[in-house]
Protein backbone atom coordinates (compact mmCIF):
# COMPACT_ATOMS: atom_id res chain seq x y z
CA UNK A 1 0.00 0.00 0.00
CA UNK A 2 2.78 2.71 0.78
CA UNK A 3 4.63 1.40 -2.56
CA UNK A 4 1.07 1.74 -4.72
CA UNK A 5 0.51 5.07 -2.29
CA UNK A 6 4.13 6.58 -3.75
CA UNK A 7 4.97 7.67 -0.38
CA UNK A 8 8.59 6.60 1.13
CA UNK A 9 9.05 3.88 3.76
CA UNK A 10 11.42 1.60 5.47
CA UNK A 11 11.04 -1.50 5.63
CA UNK A 12 12.40 -3.70 8.92
CA UNK A 13 12.30 -6.63 10.96
CA UNK A 14 8.63 -7.15 12.07
CA UNK A 15 8.29 -7.78 15.81
CA UNK A 16 5.32 -9.48 17.19
CA UNK A 17 6.05 -7.73 20.50
CA UNK A 18 5.64 -4.32 19.21
CA UNK A 19 3.03 -4.39 17.29
CA UNK A 20 0.30 -2.20 18.71
CA UNK A 21 -2.58 -5.40 18.12
CA UNK A 22 0.13 -8.26 18.55
CA UNK A 23 -0.32 -8.61 14.63
CA UNK A 24 1.51 -8.18 11.54
CA UNK A 25 1.24 -6.10 9.66
CA UNK A 26 1.74 -2.65 11.22
CA UNK A 27 3.12 0.78 10.67
CA UNK A 28 4.77 3.03 12.35
CA UNK A 29 4.29 6.52 10.70
CA UNK A 30 5.79 9.55 12.73
CA UNK A 31 5.41 7.86 16.20
CA UNK A 32 1.48 6.97 15.01
CA UNK A 33 1.27 2.75 15.13
CA UNK A 34 -1.23 0.80 13.49
CA UNK A 35 -2.23 -2.75 13.33
CA UNK A 36 -4.19 -4.49 10.56
CA UNK A 37 -4.02 -3.91 7.02
CA UNK A 38 -7.35 -2.78 6.75
CA UNK A 39 -6.99 0.14 8.87
CA UNK A 40 -3.39 1.03 7.67
CA UNK A 41 -5.47 1.14 4.73
CA UNK A 42 -8.20 3.65 5.53
CA UNK A 43 -5.27 5.50 7.36
CA UNK A 44 -3.23 5.81 4.54
CA UNK A 45 -6.42 6.92 2.67
CA UNK A 46 -7.46 9.60 5.27
CA UNK A 47 -4.01 10.96 5.99
CA UNK A 48 -2.68 11.23 2.66
CA UNK A 49 -5.70 11.63 0.90
CA UNK A 50 -5.12 8.31 -1.41
CA UNK A 51 -7.70 6.82 -3.34
CA UNK A 52 -6.61 2.67 -4.12
CA UNK A 53 -9.96 2.11 -5.76
CA UNK A 54 -10.07 5.12 -8.24
CA UNK A 55 -11.90 4.78 -10.75
CA UNK A 56 -13.92 1.37 -10.22
CA UNK A 57 -16.96 1.15 -10.07
CA UNK A 58 -19.06 0.71 -6.27
CA UNK A 59 -19.10 -3.60 -8.24
CA UNK A 60 -15.70 -3.65 -8.14
CA UNK A 61 -15.06 -2.26 -4.77
CA UNK A 62 -17.78 -4.70 -3.29
CA UNK A 63 -15.78 -7.66 -5.45
CA UNK A 64 -12.15 -6.01 -4.29
CA UNK A 65 -13.44 -6.10 -0.64
CA UNK A 66 -14.93 -9.66 -1.36
CA UNK A 67 -11.54 -10.61 -2.30
CA UNK A 68 -9.54 -9.13 0.61
CA UNK A 69 -11.66 -10.49 2.95
CA UNK A 70 -11.55 -14.19 1.45
CA UNK A 71 -7.45 -13.88 2.16
CA UNK A 72 -7.51 -12.29 5.32
CA UNK A 73 -10.22 -13.66 7.05
CA UNK A 74 -10.30 -17.35 4.99
CA UNK A 75 -6.98 -18.02 3.29
CA UNK A 76 -5.51 -17.17 6.18
CA UNK A 77 -6.31 -19.43 8.61
CA UNK A 78 -5.22 -21.90 6.56
CA UNK A 79 -1.71 -20.80 5.79
CA UNK A 80 -1.73 -20.42 9.54
CA UNK A 81 -2.59 -23.82 9.92
CA UNK A 82 0.33 -24.90 7.50
CA UNK A 83 2.82 -22.78 9.02
CA UNK A 84 2.11 -23.58 12.56
CA UNK A 85 0.62 -26.69 12.61
CA UNK A 86 2.59 -28.74 10.28
CA UNK A 87 5.91 -30.02 11.88
CA UNK A 88 8.24 -29.32 8.67
CA UNK A 89 6.96 -25.65 7.85
CA UNK A 90 6.77 -24.74 11.60
CA UNK A 91 10.59 -25.74 11.93
CA UNK A 92 11.45 -23.95 8.54
CA UNK A 93 9.85 -20.87 9.79
CA UNK A 94 7.68 -19.90 12.89
CA UNK A 95 9.84 -21.64 14.77
CA UNK A 96 12.99 -19.02 14.47
CA UNK A 97 10.65 -16.27 16.66
CA UNK A 98 11.60 -18.17 19.28
CA UNK A 99 15.60 -18.12 18.92
CA UNK A 100 16.31 -15.27 21.03
CA UNK A 101 15.04 -16.53 23.89
CA UNK A 102 17.06 -18.51 26.28
CA UNK A 103 17.78 -22.33 25.56
CA UNK A 104 16.63 -23.62 28.97
CA UNK A 105 13.40 -21.79 28.44
CA UNK A 106 12.75 -21.68 24.44
CA UNK A 107 11.28 -25.28 24.28
CA UNK A 108 8.40 -24.46 27.29
CA UNK A 109 7.46 -21.15 25.66
CA UNK A 110 7.54 -21.91 22.43
CA UNK A 111 5.47 -25.16 23.00
CA UNK A 112 2.83 -22.80 24.93
CA UNK A 113 2.76 -20.37 21.73
CA UNK A 114 2.21 -22.84 19.53
CA UNK A 115 -0.23 -24.67 21.41
CA UNK A 116 -2.06 -21.07 21.51
CA UNK A 117 -2.23 -20.45 18.10
CA UNK A 118 -3.78 -24.01 17.78
CA UNK A 119 -6.11 -23.06 20.14
CA UNK A 120 -6.95 -20.03 17.95
CA UNK A 121 -7.49 -22.00 14.99
CA UNK A 122 -10.08 -24.10 16.25
CA UNK A 123 -11.96 -21.59 17.92
CA UNK A 124 -12.11 -19.49 14.37
CA UNK A 125 -13.70 -23.03 12.91
CA UNK A 126 -10.95 -23.84 10.57
CA UNK A 127 -9.30 -25.76 13.17
CA UNK A 128 -12.15 -28.34 13.48
CA UNK A 129 -11.28 -29.51 10.05
CA UNK A 130 -9.22 -32.31 9.05
CA UNK A 131 -5.74 -31.59 7.12
CA UNK A 132 -7.38 -32.77 3.85
CA UNK A 133 -10.34 -30.40 4.36
CA UNK A 134 -8.13 -27.47 5.56
CA UNK A 135 -6.15 -28.28 2.07
CA UNK A 136 -9.65 -28.25 -0.03
CA UNK A 137 -10.92 -24.90 1.26
CA UNK A 138 -7.50 -23.29 0.76
CA UNK A 139 -7.36 -25.05 -2.58
CA UNK A 140 -11.17 -23.12 -3.23
CA UNK A 141 -9.91 -19.99 -2.06
CA UNK A 142 -7.13 -19.85 -4.97
CA UNK A 143 -9.04 -21.07 -7.32
CA UNK A 144 -11.33 -18.23 -6.83
CA UNK A 145 -8.76 -15.94 -7.21
CA UNK A 146 -7.09 -17.17 -10.04
CA UNK A 147 -10.39 -17.75 -11.99
CA UNK A 148 -11.36 -14.23 -10.87
CA UNK A 149 -8.01 -12.83 -12.13
CA UNK A 150 -7.97 -15.09 -15.53
CA UNK A 151 -5.48 -13.36 -17.84
CA UNK A 152 -5.37 -9.98 -16.22
CA UNK A 153 -2.69 -8.62 -14.31
CA UNK A 154 -5.11 -7.03 -11.49
CA UNK A 155 -7.88 -7.99 -10.22
CA UNK A 156 -9.91 -5.16 -11.79
CA UNK A 157 -8.06 -4.35 -14.59
CA UNK A 158 -4.91 -3.09 -16.13
CA UNK A 159 -4.18 -0.92 -13.05
CA UNK A 160 -3.71 -2.27 -9.34
CA UNK A 161 -6.52 -1.76 -6.70
CA UNK A 162 -6.24 -1.30 -2.49
CA UNK A 163 -7.59 -5.32 -3.04
CA UNK A 164 -4.33 -6.26 -4.89
CA UNK A 165 -2.23 -4.97 -2.21
CA UNK A 166 -3.88 -7.76 0.74
CA UNK A 167 -4.24 -10.39 -2.27
CA UNK A 168 -0.84 -10.66 -3.54
CA UNK A 169 0.80 -10.81 0.40
CA UNK A 170 -1.56 -13.42 1.12
CA UNK A 171 -0.63 -15.61 -2.30
CA UNK A 172 2.87 -14.31 -2.31
CA UNK A 173 2.85 -16.64 1.17
CA UNK A 174 1.26 -19.31 -0.14
CA UNK A 175 3.76 -19.87 -2.86
CA UNK A 176 6.69 -19.09 -0.43
CA UNK A 177 9.05 -21.84 -1.87
CA UNK A 178 10.33 -22.74 1.65
CA UNK A 179 7.16 -24.21 3.08
CA UNK A 180 5.05 -27.39 1.91
CA UNK A 181 1.83 -25.90 1.03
Amino acid sequence: LLKMAGLPYRKKQASFGKSPKGKIPYIDDDGMKLGDSTFIRWYLEEKYHVDFDKGLSSADKGAGWAFEKLCEDHLYWGLLDARWLIDENFAKGPKVFFDFLPALTRPFITSKVRKSVKARIIAHGFGKHSRSEIERLSIADLDAISSFLGDKSWLMGPEPCGADAAVWATVANVLSPIFKT
